[in-house]
């Protein structure tokens, strides 16, 4: 197999490592033009391995013996632990070897590791972690979702550019709306961190609509959110646990009583309204503002979430995302 893409992936990282991520990478290989570097302690990965068939040529095993748990502070971590699968990866991608890492590991090492050893883009003050969220329209580009919950307002405005080109060139959206996550639609709502946002994102070039009232997320008022990583994380975390809570409630509601024969013709679009909610569909949420792909997995991601990351890093890579942000930041 011929490919120019590399893509390094942590063997170790996550709930499930590493028999869910080798087994999305062997998946992953099979189905798209890449070369997969995996990062992680070599015999355990080969022997994972060794219950696959798969040209052997598309898949690496490079060793690293340290593990980043979720548990350890992120740079006294990435500053000890340089034998780590996660570090071990990042090198990788900063020594030109692989063009994008992926892990499911520690969310806060991976942020702190890609910044420090794979670098930030010129012009770029943070990185931002963006998420999809599922919306009725399909899903949201969210970000900030969680990496820097102090933000100064020329962060957001850097945020809301670097969503823009994302969402265009590898989500598909043409002409993405960028929404300002708000307590409500008026101007003049918000705390002052919003309130500066709004008057930079009203002049600039960007498709803006204005605020975002956080109600009307689901329903997909806008293509991007932009918000700070407090606000961020905490609007991910209420969906993620409303929407499990709602999944349960429905599921529990039509399961019993009279309504246990109407569950059977119910299976199917209870699937699929499951299926919409699930991270794993979406693969990945990439640190955008890095001179190198850098993609986070949820920690409890299983084989589909692999997969479709690797699809979603070969779209990044091929559209030459990283040259885009910064031609779009140094205008």
């Amino acid at each position: 197999m011929e490919t120019n893409i590399v893509v390094a992936i942590d063997a170790m990282g996550g709930d499930n490592a590493p028999f869910e991520i080798v087994k999305g990478v062997v998946e992953a290989v099979k189905l798209y033009p890449v070369k997969v570097l995996l990062v992680g302690k070599e015999d355990i990965v080969n022997k994972e391995l060794s219950s696959y068939s798969y040209e052997k040529e598309s898949i690496d095993v490079i060793n690293a013996d340290e593990v980043i748990g979720t548990d350890e502070a992120p740079t006294e971590a990435i500053r000890k632990k340089k034998n780590s699968s996660m570090m071990v990866g990042l090198t990788l991608v900063k020594e030109k070897k692989a063009s994008a890492f992926i892990s499911a590991g520690s969310t806060g090492a991976i942020f702190v590791g890609g910044t420090v050893t794979v670098g930030r883009i010129k012009g770029i003050d943070r990185p931002a972690l963006a998420t999809c969220l599922p919306t009725l329209k399909g899903f949201s580009l969210l970000l900030d979702s969680g990496a820097n919950v102090d933000c100064k307002p020329q962060y957001l405005e850097q945020f809301a550019k670097m969503g823009s080109v994302y969402a265009e060139t590898v989500l598909g959206m043409k002409n993405p709306t960028v929404g300002l996550a708000n307590i409500g639609v008026e101007k003049e709502k918000g705390n002052m961190l919003v309130k500066e946002v709004y008057e930079m994102l009203e002049k600039s070039d960007l498709n803006f609509i204005g605020n975002a009232e956080i109600v009307d997320i689901p329903s997909g008022v806008a293509d991007i959110i932009v918000c700070d990583g407090f606000v961020g994380n905490t609007i991910l975390k209420l969906s993620e646990g409303l929407s499990k809570s709602l999944l349960t409630i429905i599921k529990g509601e039509i399961t019993k009583g009279p309504y246990k024969l109407a569950a059977a013709a119910l299976k199917k679009p209870f699937s699929n309204i499951k299926k919409s909610f699930d991270s794993d569909q979406v693969g990945g949420a990439p640190y955008i503002g890095l001179k190198s792909l850098v993609m986070k997995m949820h920690g409890s991601c299983k084989s589909p979430a692999v997969v479709n990351c690797v699809k979603s890093a070969i779209n990044f890579i091929e559209n030459d995302t990283v040259a885009k942000i910064e031609k779009l930041i140094q205008e």
